[in-house]
C-alpha cells in the first residue's frame, strides 16, 4: 500500500512539475498561478522559479519514491529520507495554504486541493515505510 501512495505522489509530482516547466517555457498561463497577477506569460524573474519548482517537484517524487523503497536508494539514507519526506510534507502543507489564500479561483480549488493530497499521501509514506 504504501508503494502504491508513493507511486501516486510520484505522478503527480510530474505532472505539477510538467505544469511548471511549461510556466518556465512561456506558456501563458500566468492569469491561474500565483494569486492571478500577471496574465498571460510570467515575467522572466518567475519563469525562473517556475523552473526551480519543477526540478523540486521531481526531487520530492524521488524522495517519496526512495521512502517507500520503491525505488533504490544509497546505503543508510534511511534516516534521511524519513527527514527528506517530512520536509516535502511541510512543504506541501504550506504550498496548500497559500493556494487556499489565492485569488485565482484555480488554485483555491484545483491546486490547493492538489497539493493537500500529495501532502497526505507523503505523510502516509512517511509515517508507513
Amino acid at each position: 500500500m504504501t508503494s502504491l501512495a508513493a507511486v501516486v505522489a510520484a505522478l503527480i509530482f510530474v505532472a505539477m512539475a510538467a505544469f511548471q516547466a511549461s510556466l518556465a517555457a512561456g506558456a501563458p498561463l500566468g492569469a491561474h498561478v500565483l494569486g492571478g497577477g500577471h496574465p498571460g506569460t510570467l515575467p522572466i524573474r518567475l519563469r525562473v522559479f517556475s523552473g526551480i519548482a519543477a526540478v523540486l517537484l521531481l526531487g520530492f517524487a524521488v524522495v517519496v519514491l526512495a521512502r517507500a523503497r520503491a525505488i533504490d536508494s544509497p546505503a543508510g539514507a534511511a534516516g534521511l529520507l524519513v527527514v527528506g519526506c517530512w520536509v516535502v510534507v511541510g512543504f506541501l502543507v504550506l504550498n496548500t495554504l497559500g493556494n487556499l489564500a489565492s485569488n485565482s479561483r484555480l488554485e483555491r480549488i484545483l491546486f490547493a486541493g492538489t497539493t493537500a493530497v500529495l501532502a497526505a499521501l507523503s505523510a502516509f509514506v512517511a509515517l508507513m515505510a
